[in-house]
């Protein structure tokens, strides 16, 4: 079955993926857009963070108020949802699902090798999901927020967390490529 015939669970023909430069093109102009009108560029993990900091506010106030790091998002009379970096992450989710959609490309998979199993994708996906996350809060910034807000502004320290980024990624794809052959 070709990818134009196969079918996603909502019944949607499959559509090709955009050619990359044009969706490079798109995104630095949607870049530049949000650096003109918002003063502000692109990023997610901000947004967990202050998520993360709404939740230990409703646990634990305490806690907040005793947390530097917390502290400058929520606490005392602070709304951690008030920030120009939650509608970015929501749009983004809601953006991904709704080009799913639109695509035929949304459905439940687990893309993985034939020497790993489901269970063992997920969990190392959580990981790497969980490390690249406390990472990125180390970094100030993802590689959204790092890579295309901090490289488009020549920021010495984002093209330096990139390359260590990316570098790290070719180092560890050594311990991790037998899981996909």
């Amino acid at each position: 079955m070709t990818a134009q015939t196969k079918k996603s669970i909502f019944k949607r023909p499959e559509r090709p993926y955009v050619h990359p430069y044009f969706g490079g093109m798109v995104l630095g102009i949607v870049l530049f857009l949000a650096l003109l009108f918002t003063g502000n560029g692109l990023g997610s993990s901000g947004a967990t963070a202050r998520i993360d900091a709404a939740i230990a506010d409703a646990i634990s106030p305490s806690h907040v108020d005793n947390n530097s790091y917390l502290l400058k998002m929520a606490g005392g009379d602070k709304n951690p949802f008030d920030d120009w970096i939650l509608p970015v992450f929501i749009g983004a989710l809601l953006g991904g699902f709704a080009s799913g959609w639109f695509n035929g490309r949304l459905k439940f998979m687990t893309t993985k090798g034939p020497n790993i199993s489901n269970r063992t994708r997920w969990l190392m996906a959580f990981l790497g999901g969980v490390l690249f996350l406390y990472g990125a809060r180390m970094a100030r910034g993802c590689t959204s927020g790092q890579a295309l807000t901090g490289g488009t502004t020549l920021s010495a320290g984002s093209w330096l967390v990139m390359f260590a980024i990316f570098g790290g990624a070719y180092g560890m794809a050594y311990f991790v490529r037998k899981m996909w052959n």
